[in-house]
């Protein structure tokens, strides 16, 4: 809820056992020559059925789909002290710029290495991660702060596209503004809103929208600058379109709206992808969950 004048702001992981070419995690030399060049001499000098049978189990349907993992939300443990803790956020890059692909700038998340090709089945593939400005529309404002708490208020004509920040997966939408004004802070100050947990694993929270895209529905996954919805007035928004837009920690589901409205200030990263730069956030919000183990 704006309490200040707008600012314009700066203007194929492949699973164990693939024949054709690609890696093939055999217990013995004999089954590797079979799944790369069919051998039949080998199956001759040995147990034709069983052979076949184990490397057909170690190569795999030459015809099935590589297995990469879908994103899901972790569930926060809760410790000995009653508090809950946050999924890990995926690792800033500070490694040299030959771990992402050639002319990118993004953040970059890696699947860890492991020796157990039924683990490898499951890990997720590199990730490069892109950043866009939340808002596609020329005529933007923002202030660098913002009300009680670190969010900040994007100011654009009712109906202009809200699109997502990066690639990730739809954590929870709200379709109804149920917001009684005069109630106190509270889940449903936000209207019509989308959440997004991003492939760098920080959540981006839009909300104030007029309309969520069709569509757009919980666990969702969508591409960076896939369009969500359209900027509104609903929920506190006081009459004035615009897009309050929070950056937090995953730290739960649902029910943490305290975190899910903001944590860290956007203004800085908006500046950034303004004007088409790649700027993360990962490290702010793993600085901020590290002090405040997701309690805001």
């Amino acid at each position: 809820m704006p309490a200040y004048p707008p600012r314009r702001g700066p203007g194929r992981l492949s699973t164990g056992g693939r024949c054709a070419g690609v890696v093939v995690h055999s217990q013995s030399a004999g089954c590797e020559q079979f799944c790369q060049d069919g051998s039949v001499p080998l199956l001759r000098a040995l147990s034709g059925l069983t052979v076949l049978a184990v490397c057909l189990a170690g190569c795999g349907s030459v015809g099935s789909p590589s297995v990469t993992a879908t994103p899901q939300f972790i569930e926060p443990e809760v410790s000995a002290s009653g508090q809950t803790t946050s999924p890990p956020l995926a690792a800033a890059p500070s490694g040299p710029a030959s771990a992402a692909a050639p002319g990118s700038t993004g953040a970059t998340s890696a699947a860890p290495a492991t020796s157990d090709p039924a683990k490898q089945t499951t890990a997720a593939a590199p990730t490069t991660v892109k950043y866009v400005f939340p808002v596609n529309a020329s005529n933007v404002d923002y202030h660098p702060t913002h009300s009680k708490y670190p969010a900040t208020d994007i100011f654009a004509d009712c109906g202009e596209p809200v699109v997502a920040t990066t690639s990730g997966v739809v954590l929870e939408i709200s379709l109804k503004d149920v917001y009684v004004k005069g109630s106190p802070d509270g889940p449903n100050n936000g209207g019509l809103s989308v959440s997004l947990l991003g492939d760098d694993g920080v959540r981006y929270y839009g909300s104030h929208l007029s309309k969520v895209q069709t569509g757009i529905k919980k666990g969702v996954r969508v591409s960076a600058g896939q369009l969500l919805g359209k900027v509104g007035r609903t929920g506190n928004a006081n009459g004035v379109c615009h897009l309050h837009y929070g950056i937090s920690p995953p730290c739960a589901k649902v029910g943490d709206w305290k975190v899910r409205r903001g944590v860290i200030w956007p203004a800085t990263f908006l500046d950034s992808w303004r004007k088409k730069g790649q700027k993360s956030p990962v490290a702010t919000v793993a600085a901020w969950n590290r002090s405040h183990n997701c309690q805001a």
